[in-house]
């Protein structure tokens, strides 16, 4: 949800250190970028893929290869000696780069063995299972993707920015201009690296001749082809393989059956699924599509309204999908104590009149999303928006115990027990000792030390 006024990247890094929060997957902890959702996509039956495996240019080559290769001595670093290397280019007709890749992925995946200085053959793709042809075809690309840092495509900004432009790709079933591909590594390029007035205007006239050979080499490695319209498309086994990369970096990307049998639940449902970590953001979409905004969003205002901290983190993540129409139910949930700071916001985002939210709202919404990330998993927690940067986490715990979250001593006893920072774990135990005196006032009761 938006307005959070805490450093989540900071706090998430504790949560994960909690028995009860199930653990994300390794690289979710550790990737500095943010997890994102892709449209779902429909692959290609497995035995069909598998058939078209030893037909990919890249692949038939390396096969090639390993014919020309026989049993021969290497060098101690593993590759063809450079007579050898210059022999087997000219057979094959193709150039040196070209042909270590070949060499490359020839050895990675086994269709040439390395044993006691000499290479031996080994399998060829169509002697595997479906299964072993699908996990072949995904060690060939990621020894494709791998060599992006080495010059894969002889274009310095296409290699640095294959994987997104790859990504994008993927995002558009029907193609991508190969123009407004050039402009979205441009602007990428712009933002990462900042290159002044000048080389961006010879970037920009370099670029177009520069990604057409890098499409050309992506289609001669099987992972592109051209649409009848003219547009760059990833190719069936392109699908899989980029799905693949996606999900190993942790990335949202789920297949139309996925997300199909989360269409047709509740919102109770939906809601629960999100927190249990059991569906994605992904599935929001296609729930979404079968009923009207208005009537999805009211459901899930009394949902948020009555539910837990981390049923309300849910909510909002599906609740940021809908625009405008769904207004009438979002401004009816000002007047609803738990959810009437969300709806302010979800209002004030998309340019709807709301009412403003004091220093005490945006410290309720930290206390209330960082409740949150205590109960959800996976990507509904990744969906909670970061903060600014740079805000002050000790003068934050502080001013916990006076808004009245009434989950304030549990994340105050959270960040007291795992933070590593002595300085937020003093000032949160002093602030959870607090919220303890003004739970007891209110309650009637003395406070233990009053007892003692």
């Amino acid at each position: 949800m938006a307005n959070n006024v805490f450093d989540l990247a900071e706090l998430r890094k504790l949560i994960d250190e909690q028995p009860a929060v199930p653990p994300r997957p390794p690289q979710e902890a550790a990737e500095e970028h943010e997890a994102l959702t892709f449209p779902p996509v429909t692959l290609v039956p497995d035995a069909q893929l598998a058939r078209l495996v030893p037909a990919v240019p890249l692949v038939a080559d390396a096969i090639r290869l390993t014919a020309w290769t026989g049993t021969r001595p290497v060098t101690p670093e593993g590759l063809l000696p450079a007579a050898d290397a210059a022999a087997a280019a000219e057979t094959l007709g193709v150039d040196a780069a070209r042909l270590r890749l070949l060499w490359i992925v020839a050895v990675n995946t086994g269709l040439l063995q390395i044993v006691r200085g000499q290479a031996l053959r080994g399998p060829l793709p169509e002697m595997l299972t479906v299964e072993a042809t699908l996990e072949f075809w995904d060690g060939v690309v990621m020894d494709v993707l791998d060599r992006a840092d080495e010059g894969l495509t002889g274009s310095a900004v296409v290699d640095e920015h294959l994987a997104e432009m790859l990504a994008t790709v993927y995002s558009v079933r029907s193609g991508v201009a190969v123009a407004n591909l050039a402009r979205g590594i441009l602007q990428s390029h712009e933002v990462a690296c900042e290159p002044g007035t000048v080389q961006l205007r010879r970037l920009a006239a370099s670029l177009p001749a520069e990604l057409l050979e890098a499409l050309s080499l992506l289609a001669y490695c099987g992972l592109v082809e051209q649409t009848d319209a003219g547009r760059t498309a990833l190719t069936p086994l392109g699908v899989w393989a980029i799905r693949r990369d996606l999900l190993r970096e942790g990335h949202d990307a789920p297949t139309a059956a996925e997300v199909e049998v989360f269409a047709d639940l509740s919102a109770a449902e939906l809601v629960e699924a999100l927190v249990k970590g059991t569906a994605t953001q992904s599935a929001v979409a296609g729930w979404l599509e079968r009923r009207p905004p208005e009537e999805a969003a009211r459901e899930l205002v009394e949902i948020a309204a009555e539910g837990t901290a981390g049923q309300r983190g849910a909510v909002g993540a599906i609740l940021e999908e809908l625009g405008p129409e769904a207004e009438k139910p979002l401004r009816e949930a000002l007047e609803l104590p738990l959810v009437r700071r969300y709806a302010a916001s979800w209002l004030h985002i998309r340019d709807l009149d709301a009412p403003a939210l004091s220093a005490d709202d945006h410290t309720w919404i930290a206390v209330d999303s960082l409740a949150a990330l205590m109960h959800l998993s996976g990507h509904a927690a990744g969906r909670l928006d970061p903060p600014e940067p740079g805000e002050d986490l000790i003068r934050l715990v502080g001013e916990m115990p006076a808004v009245g979250h009434p989950d304030t001593v549990a994340v105050l006893d959270m960040l007291a027990s795992a933070h590593d920072d002595p300085a937020v774990v003093k000032a949160a135990r002093k602030a959870a000792m607090k919220a303890r005196s003004v739970e007891h006032t209110k309650l009637g009761s003395p406070h233990p030390s009053e007892t003692e």
